[in-house]
């Protein structure tokens, strides 16, 4: 996809972790894409730690961290979280049904973050995304 000079990107966590397991989108992680501003959720950085289990996966998580330093790791706000559990709850009602319901909450969580900010979201759950930008009047999504 074609991004406008200075565009913004947010990457979702499938993303990092296809960059951590086989080297791939390394352009989209580390940078190439032109002046685009790369950014990553907290949520994904939260979702990195929980599976460094060991301390090569550790350390390839602490170099996703260092490569979006200042100001390029977003925090979730007040008004994000409490739109995220409408949204939510909209979407998958309770969620009783569901046997995981910590991914789709945290697919929302950041696509409401890159949404605030004007963000593409970079993403190889394109389908997932792009059901919730149904929801979100102005996500963008797409492919790495």
């Amino acid at each position: 996809m074609a991004l406008p000079i200075g565009g913004k990107v947010l990457l979702d966590t499938n993303v990092l972790i296809d960059f951590l397991r086989a080297g791939m989108h390394t352009e989209w992680v580390l940078g190439g894409h032109g002046t685009v501003m790369r950014f990553i959720s907290a949520v994904a950085l939260l979702e990195l730690r929980l599976g460094a289990d060991t301390p090569k996966r550790k350390k390839a998580v602490d170099r996703i961290q260092q490569a979006f330093q200042a100001g390029r790791t977003l925090g979730l706000t007040p008004s994000t979280l409490d739109h995220a559990g409408r949204l939510f709850r909209a979407m998958h009602g309770n969620a009783s049904g569901l046997r995981n319901r910590l991914g789709p909450m945290n697919d929302v969580l950041m696509a409401l973050t890159a949404r605030e900010i004007g963000a593409t979201v970079i993403t190889n759950n394109v389908l997932e995304f792009r059901r919730i930008a149904g929801k979100i009047p102005g996500l963008k999504v797409t492919a790495p």
